[in-house]
């Protein structure tokens, strides 16, 4: 059986720096994203709950009845 060569991977090269530089943005990118989606969430939350603090709405429902003869 004769040695081969084996191809293994080169971690050299302004190929690798671009990968990981663009793979930075990204992850930047995505929680940035993220965390907007949160604060908007957030927001949402917080204005609920100084309407229902305030009186403006109210999370007992209606008493509606329906008398059917």
């Amino acid at each position: 059986m004769a040695g081969g060569r084996v191809a293994h991977a080169t971690l050299k090269g302004p190929i690798v720096v671009k990968e990981i530089v663009i793979g930075i943005t990204l992850g930047l990118c995505a929680g940035g994203l993220w965390k907007m989606h949160h604060w908007n969430e957030q927001r949402k939350v917080r204005a609920f709950y100084d309407m229902l603090e305030k009186g403006e709405i109210s999370v007992v429902a209606e008493d509606k009845c329906f008398n059917v003869l």
